[in-house]
């Protein structure tokens, strides 16, 4: 219902809502009818008449979500600081992922320094991508490995993912 008007027999019905969908009216299912057609099968009801609505109430999107609030709290088992981000995918769900640190920002910020200055691209995604390979390695090396399974189709030259991996040990060790 898009909405219901004041001192309506819906509107004495407290448990109707703006925003809830009507699925039939006296069994007849109005799934995909149009607006019109509803509301002439309603205008259609006999005065007086009984009958029964079936109504489905929609899904609150950022019902998931609490309200932040000041400094951590607990909830589900995980410590919660305020710090996360609601992502909307293209394909799949929305999901709630935890804001980047301070220290793996400027990380991000550095590594999308030397895309450009490697490449001509600036791309703050591809280098978020990148400092999330970079987490718990502990040398070039298992880094590189790192970078080829996540971004193998990039084939970076070996002097970038040499630079990229001084910018996060750079960040992470809070030398800039």
């Amino acid at each position: 219902m898009r909405r219901i008007k004041a001192g309506s027999l819906i509107d004495q019905i407290k448990v109707i809502c703006v925003g809830d969908h009507i699925e039939s009216i006296n069994g007849k299912t109005v799934v995909g009818c149009r607006h019109y057609e509803v509301a002439k099968n309603l205008k259609d009801l006999e005065k007086g008449q009984t009958f029964m609505l079936k109504l489905i109430e929609p899904l609150k999107s950022f019902d998931m979500i609490e309200p932040r609030s000041k400094g951590g709290s607990f909830a589900e088992g995980k410590i919660v600081r305020g710090k996360e981000t609601l992502r909307l995918r293209s394909k799949g769900p929305a999901t709630v992922e935890e804001m980047p640190s301070d220290i793996e920002e400027k990380a991000v910020k550095k590594v999308d320094d030397l895309l450009e200055m490697y490449m001509g691209i600036r791309d703050l995604e591809l280098a978020a991508t990148m400092v999330e390979a970079g987490k718990g390695k502990n040398n070039p090396d298992e880094f590189a490995v790192a970078l080829d399974e996540a971004l193998g189709d990039f084939a970076f030259p070996d002097e970038f993912v040499f630079d990229v991996w001084g910018a996060i040990g750079d960040a992470m060790q809070g030398r800039f």
